[in-house]
């Protein structure tokens, strides 16, 4: 795949709360418990078998890591390990929290990593997400609350890692429940314990009096949590406002308007660091690909793209225009040396007959998730649109006129 058009949407999230709640946790202070809702069912609530970020809340949630991450100072903290040297550049130390238990009440020991890594995520396990592991080559066991990571070569991100996608799950629960009971059933160390899951509806969550009190997380203030599935946005907006939802996520740019006007609710935005960008593959050389071979097609449809009027119209939240699929701060983020392509339509129409396209050609465009912005690319060039959903992709078929 080669990168045509970098868009980064400085997306916004948009998220609106029942507002004359307890400050610090918005919860209902009638039964002390926090309704979140989202319109994505997670396929499997382990944080190793999905790769949604609903799964990535539920995972903070409910699992620990070796490590923490400040998110205010970007300094890494002590979580399930207590402290790391590094013992060369490809074996790094870690000693392990005593006295932690998982939800029930096993202990957490060395045993736990030694499993995660091996066997439930990286490479020839069931995980959908093998890169979270793969840098680490073996986890060795120096004893019940020490081990040695080798990796499989120098990874400057592996303290991020070990702070983000790598919880830690109990190895001899797992083993006698397998993925599927699991599944169904989980177990973590972190701040709430599931329990229930109800596969197409959600999970249901509680305050776990357990968990170590020495968490960089500070202890959990809400009793309980409710994660929600509302597909239909009409029937999400409306609990929200009836108060049966407290807080919903990723909410149309076009609604937060009138959300914000409203007397109950708080519509809040931050920033993301989260890319969109269109590729296109140049390497098929079926009659759909085989245009994009021609770099005077792949300019064209840079030209064809109004990306001011979608940051203006459909992003908004304060975002920019840009064309590197790098966020700004990210280091060698350098937009410098690279083309920026004005909206111009007649120099795309120019370029598609040069390349001996005058009336155009058939493609399709898969995306995740961001469907609005994936017809705004193409609405103006579309002869024909046939839409069908396959798993979370949209496909697409337009014609580039």
């Amino acid at each position: 795949m080669t990168r045509l058009l970098a868009r980064r949407l400085q997306q916004y999230v948009f998220t609106a709360v029942l507002m004359g709640m307890a400050a610090q946790s918005y919860a209902g202070k009638a039964n002390d418990t926090l309704v979140y809702a989202s319109d994505s069912e997670i396929e499997n609530v382990s944080p190793y078998h999905n790769t949604m970020r609903e799964g990535v809340t539920l995972a903070h949630l409910v699992w620990s890591n070796l490590v923490y991450r400040d998110p205010k100072t970007g300094e890494y903290k002590p979580e399930l390990a207590t402290d790391w040297q590094w013992e060369s550049p490809t074996a790094l130390l870690m000693h392990l929290r005593q006295g932690v238990k998982f939800h029930n009440g096993y202990n957490f020991t060395a045993d736990d990593v030694v499993y995660t890594f091996g066997h439930i995520a990286g490479p020839n396990t069931d995980s959908v997400v093998p890169q979270s592991v793969n840098w680490i080559a073996r986890t060795e066991k120096v004893d019940d609350y020490t081990v040695l990571l080798h990796l499989a070569k120098p990874f400057p991100a592996a303290l991020e890692y070990l702070s983000g996608p790598t919880p830690i799950f109990p190895a001899k629960y797992f083993q006698n429940v397998k993925l599927a009971g699991f599944s169904r059933a989980p177990i973590g160390t972190g701040p709430y314990k599931v329990v229930q899951v109800i596969p197409g509806q959600g999970v249901t969550m509680e305050k776990n009096p357990d968990y170590f009190k020495e968490s960089p997380l500070g202890q959990p203030k809400i009793g309980k949590l409710n994660f929600v599935v509302i597909r239909d946005p009409e029937t999400l907006l409306a609990q929200l406002m009836t108060g049966q939802v407290d807080w919903i996520w990723r909410v149309p740019s076009d609604q937060t308007e009138a959300l914000s006007s409203m007397p109950n609710l708080a519509v809040k935005s931050g920033e993301t660091m989260r890319v969109g960008f269109v590729a296109m593959s140049i390497h098929s050389d079926s009659a759909e690909g085989k245009p994009f071979q021609d770099v005077r097609v792949r300019q064209a449809v840079n030209y064809a793209i109004d990306r001011q009027s979608m940051v203006t119209n459909l992003v908004k939240g304060g975002s920019k225009p840009v064309y590197t699929a790098c966020f700004r701060e990210q280091v060698a983020c350098d937009a410098s040396k690279v083309i920026n392509y004005p909206f111009d339509r007649q120099k795309a129409k120019q370029l598609l007959a040069e390349a001996g396209y005058p009336n155009g050609f058939d493609t399709d465009i898969w995306a995740y998730r961001e469907r609005d912005y994936t017809e705004a690319i193409t609405q103006k060039r579309l002869s024909a649109i046939c839409v069908r959903l396959a798993f979370v992709l949209d496909c697409i078929t337009c014609s580039f006129r």
